[in-house]
Parts: C-alpha cells; sequence; structure tokens
C-alpha cells in the first residue's frame, strides 16, 4: 500500500438513490448518492474528487474486449475539458462555447431529452485566455448547475430543462469568463471566476441553490474582510499560526493587489466532517515579477473555507512571488492517509510548479513535498520548516532578461488535468507535462478586457525531445514514482480509476487507453475522432458497465491549433510545444461511450414505438 490508504464506504443500492432523485431529495443527500458506484454524480466522481469507481466489471482480464457502445456530437469544435454526470438513467453533460447543455435518456440514446443554447455575450471568446472550454455541470436537489463562458451560472431543471434562476457571476468586459465546474454542498452551489491575465482579481462566490442569491463570496486578495479572512483564527498553513491583520495587503506594492490574479478556475473539493471546502488559486496578475515585489498573497494558493459562510480555515501559498505562470488551481485528493505510522486526513495536490504536497487537511501543514516530474530545476525542493520553496535564483524571471530552460514550463509539471486515486495500490495515476520554456518578463500597462501580461515565452517539448507528457503511477509520500508511459505531446486528458484494476485516459494524439493500474500496461487503446482533453468516468445501466470520455481537442496546449496560431511564443508561449499536433489529429467535440460487448441494452419490445427506437427493428410483413 505504500504507506496510502483511503476508507472504502459501502456501495448504496442504486434503486435508493434513484428514489432520491425522483422524489426531489435535498441536497444533503448528494454526498450518499455520490457512494453509489452506478452513477457520477459529481464532476469529480465524489467530494474527495478521487475519481474511482469501485465498479469491476471491465477488468484488466477483459478489458481488451472494449468497444464502442454509442457515440453523440456535442455540436461544437473546440476543447472539450469537463466529464459528463449520470444521475439515474439520465446523463448530463456541457459542451465547450457556446455552452450546449444537453440531458440524454440512457434508456433512449438517440433521444436528447432537453438541450439549452443560450444566447452569450459574443465578447466573451476574445478574453477567453486559453481555449473556450468548459469544464462541466454540477447536480443537486433535482437541478444541474452550469457556468457559461461569459460570466452567468444557471440552473436547469433537471427534468425538464427550464431555467429555474441564473446570477451573473462574471463580466467579460473586464476579462472575467468562466470556465470551471460548479459544486454543490449543502444549500449551496460553489463557483469561480477565470481571467487573471487580463488583471482580473479572483474570488470565490456561493449561491443558494434555490433562490440563485449570493450568499458569500471571498477574494483572493485585499482585506481581511474581501478575504473573508480572521487574522486571529484563519492558519497560514505554512507556519501553522495564524495570519495576522492584513496578510493579503502586506504582500502586495501599493495597489497592485486590485489586479492581483489568483482565479478560481480549477476543481473544487469537500471534506463533510469538517465541513472545509477545499480550492487553489492562480498565477498574481501580470507576469512580470518586478512589477510586484513580495508574496503576492494569495494568489498560488490552497484555501480551505467553511462552505455555509466562506470564512478561511487556514491558506498555503506554494508559490510566493510566483514568477513562472504556475497556477495553483489543479485538483485537491482527500484520503486518509499513514505518516510515521499515524492515519492523518490529508490533502494531496500535484501543482503546476511540479511538486507533489501532501497536506494535513485540518490545518494545512506541509507533511510532504515531492517533485513529480524528472526535470524541474525552478526550485531545489519545498522546506517542510518553513513551507516555503527554495528557489534557484538563476531560474528566477526577471523584466528585461530572457531566462532559459526553466523547468516545468508554465503550463506545469501538470495543469487542471485531474490525477485519480488508486485505493487498491495506494498509488495516484497522473497525466503531467514534460515541458520547459524560455520567458522573458516586460513591463506592461493595464486597461480592462485587454491582455494584462508582460512577458514573452516559448516552450517546448523537454531537450526538444520526442516526449511531451507521461502517466505516472506515483507515491505522493515517498516521491516514487511507479511506473510511467511517454507520450508524444502533453497529457491533458484527466485519469479515471476502478476497482476492477483499469485506469483510463486519453491522450492529446487521440488515443483512448486502458491501463494496467499495478504495472503501466496498456490493455486497449483506441483512436479517437478528436484529441482528448476530457475526463473519462463510469457507470452502470441495465447491470451493465460503461465508460464514457468527451473527445475534442483543445484547451491551453492545443491553443494554436484551436486558434490557427503559428508564432512559436504565441497562445502565451504554447504554440511551439504542440505545432505538429494538427498531423495527427483534428478538431470535433463528440461524446464516446465504450462497453465490453460494444451495445446497449435492447428495449423490451411492447414499449411505445419512440422508446425502442435504439433497439434493433422488428421484421415486418406486407400483411402488417
Amino acid at each position: 500500500m505504500n504507506g496510502n490508504w483511503i476508507r472504502r464506504i459501502p456501495v448504496v443500492l442504486c434503486t435508493a438513490s434513484l428514489l432520491a432523485i425522483s422524489t426531489g431529495a435535498g441536497a444533503a443527500s448528494l454526498e450518499e448518492m455520490s457512494q453509489d458506484a452506478n452513477q457520477w454524480v459529481m464532476p469529480g466522481g465524489n467530494y474527495a474528487v478521487t475519481r474511482h469507481s469501485a465498479l469491476d466489471q471491465i477488468n484488466t482480464s477483459n478489458a481488451k474486449d472494449l468497444k464502442v457502445a454509442w457515440t453523440m456530437s456535442t455540436g461544437t469544435l473546440r476543447g472539450q475539458e469537463g466529464q459528463p454526470l449520470v444521475i439515474g438513467d439520465m446523463m448530463y453533460f456541457e459542451s465547450s462555447y457556446p455552452n450546449y447543455v444537453y440531458a440524454v435518456n440512457l434508456d433512449n440514446v438517440g433521444k436528447i431529452v432537453w438541450k439549452s443554447d443560450i444566447a452569450q455575450d459574443n465578447f466573451a471568446p476574445t478574453v477567453a485566455c486559453c481555449d473556450v472550454v468548459n469544464r462541466g455541470v454540477a447536480y443537486g436537489d433535482g437541478m444541474i448547475f452550469a457556468n457559461l463562458l461569459d460570466g452567468r451560472i444557471y440552473a436547469f431543471d433537471a427534468k425538464s430543462g427550464a431555467v429555474k434562476w441564473s446570477a451573473r457571476n462574471a463580466n467579460p468586459k473586464i476579462g472575467q469568463t468562466m470556465t470551471m465546474a460548479p459544486l454543490v454542498i449543502h444549500d449551496v452551489v460553489l463557483t469561480g471566476v477565470s481571467g487573471a491575465e487580463f488583471g482580473v482579481r479572483g474570488y470565490i462566490t456561493a449561491y443558494n441553490i434555490h433562490t440563485g442569491k449570493q450568499v458569500w463570496r471571498a477574494y483572493s486578495e485585499g482585506p481581511d474582510n474581501d478575504l473573508l479572512v480572521n487574522p486571529k483564527k484563519t492558519l497560514d498553513g505554512a507556519t501553522g499560526k495564524p495570519v495576522g491583520k492584513d496578510s493579503s495587503l502586506k504582500s502586495w506594492k501599493g495597489d497592485q493587489w486590485k489586479l492581483g490574479g489568483g482565479t478560481t478556475w480549477g476543481w473544487y473539493s469537500y471534506d463533510p466532517k469538517l465541513n472545509l471546502v477545499y480550492y487553489g488559486t492562480g498565477n498574481p496578475g501580470t507576469w512580470n515579477p518586478t512589477a510586484r515585489p513580495g508574496d503576492n498573497k494569495y494568489s498560488m494558493t490552497i484555501f480551505a473555507r467553511n462552505p455555509d459562510t466562506g470564512m478561511a480555515a487556514w491558506a498555503y501559498q506554494m508559490t510566493p512571488h510566483d514568477g513562472w505562470d504556475y497556477d495553483g488551481v489543479n485538483e485537491n485528493i482527500l484520503t486518509d492517509t499513514t505518516i510515521d505510522g499515524k492515519a492523518i486526513p490529508t490533502l494531496t495536490h500535484f501543482d503546476r510548479n511540479g511538486f507533489a504536497y501532501v497536506l494535513d487537511r485540518r490545518t494545512g501543514k506541509v507533511l510532504r513535498a515531492h517533485s513529480f516530474i524528472p526535470n524541474l530545476n525552478w526550485a531545489k525542493k519545498i522546506d517542510l520548516a518553513t513551507g516555503r520553496p527554495v528557489v534557484n535564483p538563476d531560474k528566477m524571471t526577471k523584466e528585461g532578461v530572457n531566462v532559459k530552460d526553466i523547468c516545468p514550463g508554465s503550463q506545469g509539471g501538470k495543469d487542471q488535468q485531474p490525477a485519480a486515486y488508486d485505493p487498491t495500490t495506494g498509488m495516484f495515476i497522473v497525466p503531467t507535462n514534460n515541458i520547459c520554456e524560455d520567458y522573458q518578463a516586460f513591463s506592461a500597462k493595464y486597461k480592462a478586457g485587454f491582455p494584462y501580461v508582460g512577458a514573452i515565452v516559448r516552450m517546448y517539448r523537454y531537450k526538444d525531445g520526442d516526449v511531451g507528457g507521461r502517466l505516472i503511477s506515483f507515491d505522493p509520500v515517498t516521491g516514487k514514482t511507479n511506473w510511467f508511459i511517454n507520450d508524444l505531446y502533453q497529457d491533458w486528458s484527466g485519469v479515471l480509476t476502478t476497482a476492477g484494476g483499469v485506469s483510463f485516459y486519453g491522450t492529446y494524439t487521440g488515443w483512448f487507453r486502458a491501463v494496467d493500474s499495478k504495472t503501466g500496461k496498456v490493455l486497449w487503446q483506441m483512436k479517437m475522432p478528436s484529441g482528448v482533453v476530457g475526463n473519462p468516468i463510469t457507470y452502470t445501466h441495465d447491470g451493465k458497465q460503461y465508460v464514457a470520455i468527451l473527445t475534442g481537442v483543445g484547451g491551453w496546449g492545443a491553443i494554436g491549433m484551436t486558434n490557427g496560431l503559428k508564432k512559436p511564443t504565441a497562445g502565451l508561449g504554447a504554440v511551439n510545444a504542440t505545432a505538429s499536433l494538427p498531423d495527427f489529429t483534428n478538431l470535433g467535440g463528440t461524446l464516446m461511450v465504450l462497453s465490453l460487448d460494444g451495445s446497449n441494452a435492447v428495449p423490451d419490445k411492447n414499449m411505445p414505438q419512440q422508446k425502442i427506437d435504439g433497439a434493433l427493428p422488428a421484421a415486418h410483413t406486407a400483411a402488417d
């Protein structure tokens, strides 16, 4: 077990969860529903965001027999970075911009029960820094919650698609957009904001799921009241002491905090026992660190907050005074880990900066921090005594200097593509990037709605080789890589692990794979219609296990392809690293659903005609 373990929770009977859906049970039932492996009711599969399923019908012996059961176009061409939800007999998913939301009847997969097509502010795509992606919908109390790129969050009736309410959470005119998946906890739905590259000041917001009324909003930078920080009670995870008065303001020069970045476009997790929600904040405003001396709190930070009030329990800043765009928004996976003979409730975070952090999720204290990539050089280590990185001064960027060969590049050892936990082995299966960069900072002036970057970046595969990404099996307590699979480009797909011993992931070139979680052996693979940047899920229907994946190349790594960019430093430096990607795949969004026999259960022949449209048609004589 390599010292790691997670508490296994018994699976709840599917019939019970279906009853909860049909009767419109309260949001409190969502945790119980997530324990039913037959469904997939949250973006990360559960509040712990383990992306692990207890289903084992598909296993290491039969994964080679996987076939396509059915497919469906998303109706859009750009990057599909999300995942479907399965609630009872219904599947829900959201496309990239213009953010169609679909409800599909799994009893009749040719039937779209409802589809939302809401007109948006067409200015929004022009300020979406890194593709017009979306990371999925959320469910709670009979409603589907969806973020639109132009800054609005919608609550739809899950059965009919009727709009229950909507709220304006962001304004594209000042560079704010929304790409993240929301999360329902108790009677609030949490969502964030994107746009640090436009000088957006980050925040996370809670809305009442029934009325759409704003319950609280917590900013990433500024006065304590705006941050919902109690200077005497909120702990600094690095020191274990209270953060003190105006801890954020003191870490910025003048009013630079007002353009401070720290946006919240990643994944959210939740511990029901501690009643704490966890999320990370992104890069500080302007990529030029010379313009913002100080630690620039609380960009690049993991926050733990009470979801009912928004008050911060603790904050841990991973990359103070970021000079590399190492956003801290990646997923925080909650497990119970044995360290030095003690079982501790932990949070594991694979950061863009290339370090895998293991924190005590009660206090934010750093217990372990190991590099999970082979070429990290911007820092020598994370000092566990201080919680701070020991920065390599040769790789610290500064205005007017072209600093070369920084590893990892700004896309990080891993970007938002989520890892998964495998409780059988105690290992984390992690999609990674093998990217380095040259980085030249320069002075930038702020104007609302215009880029506020201040750096010229050129990314490239490590040593300009033919390995741009790796799928790894990693132990964050020991820092050991158990196995790895090399891929040509960054592995921008999320991972799914299963009790059948199989892990699933996809590649930028369009291969979707089933891998033995213990050994890394590829058991099966299929070339998808487009590159894979979505996140696999699994569920059962009529007793059969299915695996579903949204395909459609995109995201920051493929922005050259999606936007037709050719200059190596374009796309915030991303274009050069994947310049040859169009030789391997093409644009196009498709939902792919797989099963062992490649078919759906055939409905009863006595059902009404519209219910058997997907079944094998019956033969009729002329007399009929």
